[in-house]
Formats: C-alpha cells, structure tokens, sequence
C-alpha cells in the first residue's frame, strides 16, 4: 500500500459529546489523501468506541487504545504510528472546514513553509469572551510568516489544532516534549529556532469549540506562568546568547513575570523602562526603573517590550524603532 501524504494526530480524552461532529468533518474533506490517527488517552467515556466504529466506516482511520498518560504522551504514540510526510492535527472537540487540508497543504508546498495554521472561529459565539475574540483577531491576522516571527513570543502563532507541519521537521525539533508548559508553543518555538518559516493561511480552516472543560482551561501547563517559562526558555537558547544582561520595557505584571523567570535562570535584569510617573524612579528586584528618555543607559541590554495589550505593544515597539533597537536583533516583544 502507498502511505498517505498527510498523518491526523488526534489524541482524544473523553470527548464524546463532540467526537462525532469532529470525525465527521475530516472525512469530508476536499484532500483525501490521508490517515486519521485517533490515540484514545484512557477515555472513561464512549469515545473509543465512537471513533472505532467511525474507522469502520473510513478505512482511512484508525484508533490506537493507550492508558492514561497525557497529551504529549498520546501525541508522541500517534507519531510513532505515523507514515504521512506532513503532520496535521486535530482536537476531538472542533471541526475542520471542508478544504482545511487542501489549502494549507497547497500553501506548504509552493511556498515552501515548514509549517502552517489557519484562520480560526470560535463557537459557539455566545460562550466567546472578550479574551478570546480579541486571541481570535490577533492569530488571524498572522497570515505572513513575517508577522508570525515578529509576534513569535507574544503567543503560539500557530493555532494547535489546525497545524500541519513537515514530518521531518517535527522529528528534527525533538517531536512533542513535556516540559511542564504547553507543547505546542514549545514545538512553535522549536521550529522557529531552527529557522522554520510558517503563517496562517488566510482562509478559515478550523471552527475552535470554547466551552469550559478546554485543556487550556483545566490544565496547569496552560497557566500563565507556565507560558512565560517557554517562551524564557526558547529566548535563552536564541536570541538572549551572547547577552549579558536585558532590559524591559514595561514595567507591569508582564514585565515582572520575565524579569522574574529570566533571573531565576541567571540572566541578568539591567532595568525597567516605564511611561507610568508612579514606577519611574522606583527599584523592581533590584534594578532602577527609568522613563523612556533614559533608556538609552541600557544601550549594551538586549530589550523585551513587555505589555499585555496589542496597542500598547505597537507603541513600544514605534518608540524602540525611533531609538534605533531592531526587531528580532536587539529587540523583541513579549507578551
């Protein structure tokens, strides 16, 4: 037999309720030439069952029973059980639009990406936060690979569950690993160190059920804290070599959470820069708080512009630009 172009990961824990719609909408799609690996963590639900009797009726899947052990554990099983040159994933709680693996594969091959996501909708609207709609704007308007390494460290650029990548790439990154934070950023991250280039396409690809039983609200490796110690991790093994000390631009809650985790670690926190009068002039573990006009004292500091908020980054971002600091050389924002 010939092996599929494209392997589907699907790890399922307990997904019954919406395994169906979610099965369903992979056989559907335009791009045929595929395997559907659906890796059953333990379910104590009917979800083995309903993804077994749906491999009976499409050969193309296939169900691999597992115990209890986690998300990068079923990962990691379904891609030992893979034989597609492109991996593509998939949550048991969303649908995928009929023409999700056919645009992003067209994309991958002549524009010659590693990787890449898609534009996504979240439903049902009723239950989607501000939070969320605001997540939702942000990662579909990543649509250049330029913009999805500028906004690299702000958050995963690349939504999980509509994220085909070249095999070979994923195996070179070390596939899924469990550090204690989310593994798909910390792939995202891996491959954007190793020079991978990856975007969202412009279409929408996947509808991303809210609802609130989500890993990413339940699991603690989806904690903010959690996020901040990947994305300090990655910083330290690429663009922080070769510097001995940073300074943040932001003095708030964000700021204090990577001075926090990049000084637990040795990396040495210069200073602050900060807009706010009530912080300019004040001690933040042990290093001066300034204004933005004497920001050039840490012109030997490599610079995070900190800040939660999209607007608020684009401002620090201009300010730096006018200071002579470049994006992704001597600068680069966090969020």
């Amino acid at each position: 037999m010939t092996r599929p172009a494209v392997s589907i990961l699907l790890p399922v824990r307990d997904e019954g309720r919406f395994l169906g719609e979610t099965l369903a909408s992979l056989s559907a799609q335009t791009y045929a030439d595929f395997e559907a690996i659906v890796v059953d963590d333990g379910s104590r639900d009917a979800s083995a069952a309903i993804a077994e009797a749906h491999a009976r009726d499409d050969s193309r899947f296939r169900v691999v029973r597992a115990q209890r052990a986690g998300m990068v554990a079923a990962l990691e099983r379904g891609r030992a059980e893979a034989e597609g040159a492109f991996i593509a994933r998939m949550d048991g709680d969303d649908v995928a639009l009929p023409g999700r693996l056919e645009t992003q594969l067209e994309a991958l091959e002549s524009e010659d990406l590693t990787a890449c996501g898609g534009r996504i909708a979240y439903f049902p609207r009723r239950l989607v936060g501000d939070g969320g709609r605001r997540y939702e704007r942000w990662i579909n308007g990543l649509v250049t690979p330029e913009a999805a390494a500028l906004d690299v460290f702000v958050e995963c650029p690349l939504p999980h569950p509509a994220l085909v990548v070249r095999a070979d790439a994923l195996a070179a990154a070390g596939g899924y690993r469990d550090c204690g934070w989310p593994e798909d950023y910390d792939l995202v991250l891996g491959l954007w160190r190793r020079g991978a280039r990856f975007r969202n396409v412009e279409e929408v690809v996947l509808r991303w059920r809210e609802h609130p039983d989500r890993a990413s609200r339940t699991d603690p490796v989806f904690a903010q804290g959690a996020f901040v110690s990947c994305k300090v991790d990655h910083l330290r093994r690429s663009l922080l070599v070769g510097w001995e000390s940073v300074v943040v631009w932001g003095a708030g809650p964000v700021g204090k959470a990577f001075a926090r985790e990049l000084t637990k670690h040795g990396t040495a926190v210069a200073g602050f820069v900060d807009v706010d009068p009530r912080k300019i002039g004040r001690r933040l573990y042990g290093a001066p708080v300034v204004g933005v006009e004497a920001a050039a004292r840490f012109a030997c500091s490599f610079a995070l512009g900190a800040v939660a908020r999209e607007e608020g980054r684009q401002q620090v971002r201009d300010v730096a630009a006018a200071q002579g600091r470049r994006e992704g050389v001597d600068f680069i924002a966090v969020a």
